[in-house]
């Protein structure tokens, strides 16, 4: 795979000959994701997908953090060929067309990565806000850095989450309400203790502890572990994950068409200020409890 020269958001290198590894490439804006970087994740993925010397994909992220969610200054439009999941209704008006683009390239997006048949594992470093997590929880296994940490603070924006709405199953239910409804982030270490990063190791040592992760699932027959991915990801398909997945994506463009009409916007306009005023209570907070520790 040597097909880095012809993308803009991502890079592509093979660090051995089982393993090919997708970079997200946008470390000046936190790689935030546009449309672009999704649909080359995608493209990537699906040429990894056909190379049969690749066994394991890695995805890892270029710059001090692993992403900081949806892309709120690019353009949500299609304007070419590149639809991998429903044929239409982008051009519509109104909630229509807003539906059918995110239904595409979120929802839909992230379920066939969910459903690619080799393993993937994701390294992550720094934070992952929001649409962040749409590049990490639909991939198999994740390597985390001691420093990550995890959040999704959009009910400020008065939508119930990102669009790919796992986060029962990634958080319990109970941590997913507290995670959803204070917008207060997941540190690497109570994720691990969860069940939703598989490793933590330093910042220094992700790239090696990913490689001998991704060297040991390739050792085995790529057919057996491609039976045990599709086994428990059928175990969730019957516990409901899709049909869950629907409703709260329809609950989504409720909120959405509630704020356009309410707002003028998709999203409610005071979301930022909810959110930093949020960050500076707990910045406040934890300054005061170290002080009140060293007392």
């Amino acid at each position: 795979m040597h097909e880095s020269d012809h993308y803009e958001r991502i890079r592509v290198d093979r660090p051995e000959a089982a393993i090919a590894r997708i970079w997200l490439a946008r470390p000046e804006v936190r790689n935030a994701q546009d449309l672009t970087m999704i649909y080359e994740i995608d493209a990537a993925l699906t040429a990894a997908g056909r190379d049969p010397e690749v066994k394991v994909v890695v995805i890892a992220a270029d710059g001090p953090d692993f992403s900081s969610g949806h892309d709120l200054d690019a353009r949500w439009a299609f304007d070419d060929e590149r639809l991998v999941t429903q044929a239409g209704g982008f051009e519509e008006p109104g909630a229509d067309g807003f539906l059918s683009l995110e239904a595409e390239a979120f929802l839909g997006i992230c379920w066939r990565w969910r459903n690619f048949p080799k393993p993937t594992i994701v390294q992550v470093q720094g934070r992952v806000i929001a649409g962040g997590l749409m590049l990490v929880w639909p991939f198999d296994l994740v390597v985390a850095s001691d420093d990550a940490s995890f959040s999704d603070p959009v009910t400020a924006f008065g939508v119930n989450g990102h669009e790919f709405f796992t986060h029962a199953w990634e958080l319990g239910a109970r941590r997913a309400k507290d995670f959803l409804f204070t917008g207060a982030p997941i540190d690497a270490e109570e994720a691990r203790t969860i069940g939703m990063v598989n490793r933590v190791v330093a910042r220094g040592e992700l790239d090696r502890e990913t490689l001998t992760v991704a060297r040991e699932i390739a050792a085995r027959p790529g057919f057996g572990v491609r039976l045990a991915k599709a086994s428990i990801n059928q175990s969730l398909d019957a516990q409901g994950q899709w049909t869950a997945l629907q409703s709260a994506f329809a609950l989504h463009h409720v909120a959405h068409a509630h704020n356009q009409a309410v707002h003028g916007n998709v999203i409610a306009p005071d979301g930022y200020d909810v959110i930093r005023a949020a960050a500076r209570d707990r910045a406040a907070r934890a300054a005061t409890d170290g002080e009140v520790a060293g007392d």
